[in-house]
């Protein structure tokens, strides 16, 4: 199980490829929504999302780096096995879903790996990309259940509880559940007062729905917010989430569209669906949390042309 001291180790591993990222509170944000927000920026990334960390982390402790690796995602985490790959010059392949972002295809592959689009679903795809690992003996690289993975997302609540260790409570959107589960390792280290809450979408709550049962369960996927399109939830993340998490909350599509318009007109920031729906989260909360110090991950900025269509067709 991923400690604080592996995540601490990780920000030494990424301080040489990866600056911090700033954190900022907008005083036009704070009024509309009632409290202090902190924006964590991770949409600065040089891959457009936090993930990034996880890569550069894995590959950096990775001991046989020729046989090459293979993933698995919507986007956001294969770039991030992507760019790690160019650094350590490791051969990457990556598979997608179907209807991939091409935005998000083109990254990628300007990064060096090859894409290969299979399965209508991460869960069909999870299949093929492990029996491709298993013809080619190349490395295979779980989104989620990678103790490495975990330990570099956690660097970026290292940075955050480091800079304001006074947080009240901590909104994290959920895909596969790594940020969230890094959130809680690093707020039981660092800042055991503060909260650490998870939002998902109410179209796709597999994360959500496992939570909540204490078991792995599937569910089917509904939502146009792609960072947050996983069908079944991962082991490891799970486990860390079950205890630490002080709650987690659905929203619906409509509104992670409204905070990512929020962020983009009161914040200057733009995000994709998923880099905004930790501010959902906070936002169907607002009352409980009026007047208190709350930090918002904004996870990633990699908004494709029909969302970024959706999101300016809401300002007209």
């Amino acid at each position: 199980m991923t400690e604080i001291r592996d995540i601490l180790d990780a920000r030494r591993l990424i301080a040489p490829h990866l600056p911090e990222t700033p954190m900022w509170s907008y005083p036009v944000l704070d009024a509309a929504v009632g409290a202090e927000v902190h924006v964590k920026h991770e949409n600065v990334q040089p891959t457009g999302a936090f993930k990034v960390r996880g890569g550069i982390t894995l590959l950096a402790r990775m001991a046989d780096r020729r046989r090459g690796v293979v993933t698995y995602s919507t986007g956001n985490h294969a770039q991030s096995v992507a760019y790690a790959s160019r650094l350590y010059g490791v051969p990457c392949a990556v598979l997608m879903p179907e209807n991939p972002n091409p935005a998000k295809v083109a990254a990628v592959e300007a990064l060096g790996a090859t894409v290969e689009v299979r399965g209508a679903t991460m869960v069909e795809t999870a299949e093929h990309a492990r029996d491709l690992a298993e013809r080619t003996g190349r490395r295979l690289i779980s989104p989620a259940d990678e103790p490495d993975i975990l330990a570099g997302v956690g660097t970026l609540y290292v940075e955050m509880f480091t800079a304001r260790p006074d947080l009240e409570v901590v909104f994290v959107p959920v895909g596969s559940g790594s940020g969230a589960a890094a959130a809680c390792l690093a707020a039981a280290a660092l800042a055991p007062g503060c909260r650490v809450i998870a939002v998902q979408s109410a179209q796709a709550p597999a994360a959500h729905d496992s939570w909540r049962l204490r078991t792995p369960v599937t569910r089917s996927m509904k939502t146009v917010v792609e960072g947050l399109a996983t069908g079944s939830a991962f082991a490891l993340p799970q486990a860390v989430m079950r205890d630490g998490l002080a709650d987690f909350v659905l929203v619906d599509d409509d509104d992670i569209l409204r905070a990512q318009r929020l962020l983009l007109t009161e914040a200057h920031t733009l995000a994709e669906g998923a880099g905004a729906a930790a501010l959902a989260g906070l936002l169907a909360r607002r009352e409980e949390f009026a007047g208190r110090r709350v930090a918002v991950v904004c996870t990633g900025g990699n908004a494709g042309p029909a969302e970024l269509a959706r999101l300016l067709g809401t300002l007209n």
